[in-house]
């Protein structure tokens, strides 16, 4: 049974970064960079106005990112850094356990997981969050925002990736979404900022209507409320 709590939740954000055709990486997987520099630059800014922002177990595997807000000037606060990890898979030498002097982390997995055998360190500044399941056996999201309020957190940006991105969809918890396209098409065989929503009719499909739009460099990028 979830424990998630009754008072508002922290508002979600969904950053995409993706080509014409909503790809977010060649089949291969190579990503680097999808959009330009004035547009990662603004991804930067939307980090530091947000309380925090989290990744999957497969963002890390396979980037490695450091997640922190790197501004002109610099931010003075960074967002607490959050990985959804529900088979604890991330390495300990993973450059978010060596970069918490810029800022705390969250690993939410499975309250099933055994934290001893995952070798992942026992320190200040980071917090682990144990979830019961929820969707397909993952961590249950409402109890992840439930901790991350618990933490602090009054709004939440996911990253990536897709099957994050997915999941906070189909739980009806994408409260906006920002979107940065790049004037590149990838084609069908690179893979989707999205995965499966289950949607089997029109009807169902999540609906946003747009607040803004903007030129960054050469990219787009359009701003979303849901309706």
């Amino acid at each position: 049974m979830s424990t998630a709590s009754a008072s508002p939740r922290p508002s979600v954000t969904l950053k995409l970064a993706t080509s014409l055709d909503g790809r977010i990486a060649l089949a291969n997987g190579a990503s680097k960079w999808i959009t330009g520099e004035a547009a990662r630059a603004e991804v930067h800014h939307l980090r530091a106005n947000h309380d925090a922002i989290i990744v999957g177990s497969e963002t890390v595997l396979a980037d490695d990112p450091e997640l922190s807000a790197r501004t002109d000037p610099p931010s003075e606060r960074q967002p607490l850094r959050v990985v959804a990890d529900s088979r604890g898979r991330i390495p300990p030498s993973a450059k978010l356990f060596s970069t918490l002097e810029i800022g705390p982390v969250a690993i939410a997995t499975l309250e099933t997981t055994d934290l001893d055998a995952k070798g992942w360190p026992s320190t200040r500044g980071l917090q682990f969050w144990m979830l019961p399941p929820g969707d397909g056996g993952s961590i249950s999201l409402p109890d992840l925002l439930d901790s991350a309020q618990r933490a602090g957190v009054s709004s939440l940006m996911v990253e990536g990736g897709g099957q994050l991105a997915a999941a906070f969809m189909r739980a009806g918890l994408v409260d906006r979404i920002e979107w940065f396209r790049t004037p590149i098409v990838l084609g069908g065989d690179a893979r989707p900022c999205l995965g499966g929503l289950g949607l089997d009719k029109l009807s169902a499909a999540p609906t946003y209507r747009r607040t803004g739009v903007r030129e960054v460099g050469l990219d787009l990028w359009e701003s979303y409320e849901r309706v």
